[in-house]
């Protein structure tokens, strides 16, 4: 479903008293939409060529510290500007926002060239690896939330003590208690799908409180975009209600995480090329190459998935959430699960991510590690079935930040395919993350230790 702007329409819609404000995005690392709010009326005169934006957006953690370290910006070298370059095929309304609409830009450097590490170009290079092959990447993703009675303001000046789901109890799939969520998930839905994203629909998770909502398959670089964009709208219309969501992996202890399930397949002149229906499970010799890399790489990629020390909270037993990199035929206990077997939606589904991974970065490690099975005609390992939680001499997802970091550092797979400096820009985050952890005291800590130690 195309956005629904050009700038003639643009500038039709704003003579017309329509339209006021163009927000200019850029993702940064944590997978959050920044930028700048432009008159509309400036962004027409010469806005849409490009603006500037400090080059730190793309060095700094979840709390917009400006941490030590990165190659790319420092204090030593001034932090100066990178240029946002509006993509104008992302022009859209935002009408989950007063007379606004939105574009998503590009990092370049003042030479014109992509800036290696910004999450954006990072996936634009795998897609345009798998197009040089003749392919093109179809992906999806399921982002499920948590959705709170409390404001964003309420739970932050009470130190986030005082959660209330909106609803109190596991309502997966279901209809009458999901309509106490409505008021959040109505306009949605629908403010989505008039900003040109074609959402399928939304439900109730498998805890209390919890959302999923499923948007359309396209093209990576596609749904990567309206990946961070649903995570927008989902904040801002909960704010406008006076409520809060989360997109944590894992907010509590006792509550099941959220995920954000990846969908992929490959396609050839239209056609699902994963598709053989002659073949067991109606996968083709292509299709089981590109798992087959998945798999192979999968501790290698996990940092993409799961990018966060909380992260890895929701790698819990019997909660949804997989344990092991292994394959299987519709079975939800696997990390890596084949879907629609034998019908022409067959894919892979990686059931590996949080709902807090970047989407750019984490489609990007996925077609990496799959276009690398492809190229080097790896063969797909025996599917398991049954409970895999349980499954003997399978291969363990990375159980901490510390594992998964180790792992990307040393991957020659994810270094030939982003180059040396993007991976060591990621490295050296995760580092960053894994100190913090290690250096702040936890609440936990005071309230195991403060008395009885």
């Amino acid at each position: 479903m195309p956005a629904n702007l050009t700038l003639d329409s643009l500038r039709a819609a704003v003579e017309a008293g329509e339209i006021d404000t163009v927000l200019c995005c850029v993702c940064d690392m944590q997978g959050r939409l920044m930028g700048k709010r432009f008159h509309a009326r400036h962004f027409l005169d010469g806005g849409y060529e490009e603006t500037h934006g400090c080059n730190y957006l793309l060095a700094l953690d979840v709390e917009m510290a400006t941490v030590p370290g990165y190659k790319s910006a420092s204090w030593e070298k001034g932090y100066g500007d990178f240029v946002h370059k509006p993509d104008l095929a992302t022009l859209r309304r935002a009408p989950w926002l007063p007379g606004t609409a939105m574009v998503m830009a590009d990092f370049l450097d003042h030479h014109g060239e992509p800036v290696a590490h910004a999450p954006r170009n990072v996936l634009k290079r795998q897609v345009e690896r798998a197009r040089a092959l003749g392919l093109e990447p179809m992906m999806a993703t399921e982002l499920e939330f948590f959705l709170f009675e409390e404001s964003f303001e309420q739970l932050w000046d009470t130190g986030y003590r005082t959660m209330t789901p909106v609803v109190r109890y596991n309502n997966d799939y279901g209809i009458f208690a999901s309509s106490r969520e409505e008021a959040v998930m109505r306009p949605l839905r629908n403010t989505l799908f008039a900003a040109g994203i074609p959402v399928e629909n939304s439900k109730g998770e498998a805890e209390a409180g919890q959302e999923e909502i499923n948007i359309r398959y396209s093209d990576a670089l596609d749904t990567a975009d309206m990946h961070s964009i649903v995570k927008t709208a989902t904040k801002e219309i909960a704010h406008s209600q006076g409520r809060s969501v989360t997109f944590m992996a894992k907010y509590a202890t006792d509550r099941a995480g959220s995920s954000s399930h990846i969908h992929q397949s490959l396609w050839r002149n239209g056609e699902n090329a994963f598709r053989d229906p002659e073949a067991e499970h109606g996968m083709s010799a292509l299709m089981r190459s590109y798992l087959a890399g998945l798999l192979a790489h999968a501790g290698e990629c996990t940092y993409f998935l799961a990018p966060n020390v909380n992260s890895y909270k929701r790698f819990t037993v019997g909660m949804f959430a997989p344990t092991k990199a292994v394959w299987s035929t519709d079975n939800r206990t696997a990390g890596y699960r084949v879907c629609g077997e034998g019908t022409k939606g067959v894919r892979v589904e990686c059931r590996v991510g949080g709902a807090d991974l970047n989407p750019y970065l984490a489609l990007a490690a996925q077609l990496a590690a799959g276009l690398s099975g492809i190229e080097q005609g790896l063969e797909l390992e025996p599917e398991l079935s049954g409970d895999m939680y349980h499954a003997e001499a399978a291969r363990e997802i990375p159980r901490t930040l510390r594992d998964a970091a180790v792992a990307l550092n040393a991957s020659e797979m994810l270094r030939t395919a982003m180059g040396d400096d993007v991976v060591d820009h990621y490295v050296h985050a995760a580092r960053w993350e894994i100190a913090e952890s290690d250096r702040l005291v936890t609440d936990i800590e005071l309230r195991r230790g403060f008395e009885r130690l």
